[in-house]
């Protein structure tokens, strides 16, 4: 831990009002930031039969549409690394607060966007525009976010303002699928593609500058503050500082990024897919489940921010990913035999790929402070890009192969999360 740290916000002090204050605006901001990340999915048909010639095959709409939505991810990595670089030498509250203005605005302007009828090829290309907008906002967030309440909150507690912040990531996606829900709901399908579907982008947008106006109650960290005021920050690069002089800690950081996307982009993001086509569960019973899943997933995000304060990430990586594996195990090959076993199994797997909450725990102290924001960034958005972005390529290619891939594959990394925690705890971490 960095001299700084220590002074700044010792260990054996509670959490405060002003922590308390800093963890929820940062968890609100997050949520609403990530909710404007991946509410473009949730209408990716719509914006297929409206930003793309009408002409145009349906397969090939559907295509354009999800290379837009995952032209965000590839903007990531750069996006990240920008802004990181500037919140090591600048600060890390001026990043924060530009990350979700610069989610805010592309996201209320998707909403304003005219159609491919009103404006020709304009529109598709001003909607990858703002995507990329989009992916070089999320790509500083998310990092930034982890890095600016683990130095404000006293040593002993950043587990769990990691994991309070993972929670407030999850929930967005959780209200962007229960938006969607509604959406559908209340207007008929010719309603939403006439205009309903503006309607969460357009609240997005605005509760995202809601959340720009909250930040600016934020104070910059402790801990940058006593590097700004020592006159200790990085005289070079950041970036080349990390890559000459924290490898080993870069490694560590992609590899849980590894399991953390394994987690996400797995359990929750294509399962509800692989429910209706290998297992039959109709769509609505699939996205309740879901939502049940994203639910409990929010809760053990908490917890295991919780318990590697409290116990160290060394076992809770340990013990987190056997049940991880276990229990998705289960999820995968009980439901032939047992679909009603669907609701509490999800929930249970959802609440055990609630282990990612301690990842930042451990990438946050990988780094030193002077270059936190450069190393976690780089290491997070690199590894989510490739990871991330491969993740459900190899899941198909296996799913091909075995009906029961995804289970492998989740096991696979379970393994790799198990042999992580043994290493931590041999560091005593």
């Amino acid at each position: 831990m960095s001299t700084a740290q220590s002074s700044a916000a010792p260990s054996t002090r509670p959490l405060n009002r002003n922590d308390y204050k800093t963890l929820s605006l940062s968890a609100l901001g997050g949520a609403l930031e990530f909710y404007d990340f991946v509410i473009f999915v949730f209408f990716a048909v719509v914006v297929g039969k409206l930003f793309f010639p009408a002409d145009m095959p349906e397969w090939l709409k559907q295509v354009q549409s999800f290379g837009i939505f995952a032209a965000g991810y590839l903007a990531r990595p750069l996006g990240g690394i920008v802004m990181a670089h500037f919140g090591d030498l600048l600060g890390r509250k001026k990043m924060f607060t530009l990350s979700i203005f610069m989610m805010a605005v592309p996201t209320l302007c998707m909403g304003l966007l005219p159609t491919y009828a009103q404006i020709g090829i304009a529109a598709p290309v001003l909607l990858l525009l703002l995507r990329v907008i989009q992916g070089a906002a999320i790509g500083g967030e998310v990092p930034g976010a982890w890095v600016f309440v683990s130095e404000h909150v006293p040593a002993r507690n950043i587990g769990y303002a990691c994991g309070t912040l993972t929670c407030g990531l999850t929930t967005g996606i959780l209200l962007g699928s229960l938006v969607a829900t509604v959406i559908n709901s209340l207007f008929a399908p010719e309603e939403v593609v006439a205009y309903a579907w503006r309607i969460p982008f357009i609240l997005g947008g605005v509760f995202g500058l809601l959340s720009v106006y909250l930040r600016r109650w934020l104070h910059e960290t402790p801990i940058f503050a006593e590097l700004q005021q020592r006159k200790a920050l990085a005289a070079e690069l950041p970036l080349q500082r990390v890559l000459r002089d924290h490898r080993g800690a870069v490694v560590l950081s992609m590899l849980l990024t590894w399991l953390l996307s394994a987690g996400i982009v797995v359990v929750i993001l294509m399962t509800p897919t692989l429910l209706q086509t290998i297992y039959g569960f109709p769509a609505k019973v699939a996205l309740q489940a879901n939502s049940l899943a994203i639910v409990f997933l929010s809760l053990g995000c908490i917890l295991a921010g919780f318990l590697a304060d409290r116990f160290g990430a060394g076992k809770v990586f340990t013990v987190g990913s056997v049940a991880l594996g276990v229990s998705s195990w289960t999820l995968y090959h009980s439901l032939q035999a047992h679909p009603d076993w669907l609701f509490p199994l999800y929930a249970v797997t959802g609440l055990c790929v609630g282990v990612i909450g301690a990842v930042p725990y451990v990438m946050v102290k990988a780094f030193p402070a002077v270059v936190r924001f450069s190393g976690l960034s780089f290491s997070y958005n690199l590894a989510y890009a490739i990871f991330g972005g491969l993740t459900p390529l190899a899941v198909t290619m296996l799913i091909k192969n075995n009906p029961m891939g995804a289970s492998w594959y989740v096991a696979g990394l379970c393994v790799l999360g198990f042999f992580i925690g043994l290493r931590l705890l041999l560091r005593r971490q």
